[in-house]
């Protein structure tokens, strides 16, 4: 099945801890169905002091599953995405608007 969420989309996340905060997704991992979301699912990573870098309590985001994700569309509010084929190529949508989403 084809990925509905890419690097770089705008998301909102929908259940969790982070509800209702939004951010990009940075990296995705279709294998796992997680990605990494800037800013949201926080975790504090414990960190020993090396000659090249500073030690200590250093925040990092980790995966989030991609069901508690959605699309932020252009409107602001969280879509759904489909796809349809314009001129030979598969596009997606987003639902609630109907606009492209990449072009």
């Amino acid at each position: 099945m084809a990925a509905k969420l890419r690097k770089g989309d705008k998301v909102v996340v929908l259940a969790g801890k982070d509800k209702g905060k939004e951010g990009t997704i940075s990296s995705i991992d279709p294998k796992a169905n997680k990605a990494i979301v800037d800013g949201v699912n926080m975790a504090i990573r414990h960190t020993r002091q090396s000659q090249t870098s500073q030690g200590g309590r250093l925040p990092k985001a980790m995966p989030i599953e991609l069901s508690n994700l959605s699309y932020l569309d252009t409107n602001g509010k969280a879509t759904r995405i489909g796809f349809k084929i314009e001129k030979d190529k598969k596009v997606r949508i987003a639902k609630s608007t109907g606009d492209v989403i990449d072009a």
